[in-house]
């Protein structure tokens, strides 16, 4: 295997943790948080300017990586869940530490759910279609994130 093969799967893999046994998607997801938080004392225009550019810098690696394995979207390939993770805490990077499990917790799920029109991008081929499926569920929690704190920190925790 060359080289570039190796370091594409690396990075497609979530740094290898797509290959866990146990929910490859959800253990893909753990890199994720860590992006997010050294996102975190940024403003918020520079991890919009970040979250986009590893969202398009994710596509080339999903792409020869699925080539690699040979199938579409292989399960061992987590890059999405890892780059897309952080976009659903966007504008919420200093919010506590429950906002932060609920966040994983609604990425996940609408990971899985995949509403529409996630599920038809999903048909795309290669990396773009491995991607663009978990960005738009993604905005979907970005969307939800925002408001379960909102509601959250105006209602309940008065």
């Amino acid at each position: 295997m060359k080289k570039i093969d190796s370091l594409c799967l690396f990075v497609a893999t979530g740094f290898g943790t797509g290959y866990s046994p146990w929910a490859s998607g959800t253990v893909g997801t753990l890199p994720g948080v860590a992006i997010a938080l050294l996102l975190s004392p940024f403003v918020l225009p520079i991890q919009i300017l970040v979250v986009l550019a590893l969202i398009a810098g994710s596509v080339p690696f999903c792409d020869r990586a699925e080539k690699i394995f040979g199938t579409k979207d292989d399960g061992r390939i987590v890059a999405d869940e890892m780059v897309t993770f952080p976009l659903c805490l966007l504008g919420l990077t200093g919010a506590p530490l429950w906002m932060w499990a609920l966040a994983f917790l609604n990425h996940r799920i609408l990971d899985i759910l995949k509403p529409p029109p996630a599920r038809q991008i999903q048909d795309l081929k290669g990396g773009l279609g491995i991607v663009a499926d978990d960005v738009v569920s993604s905005l979907y929690c970005l969307g939800l994130n925002h408001l379960m704190f909102w509601a959250i920190t105006h209602f309940i925790a008065r």
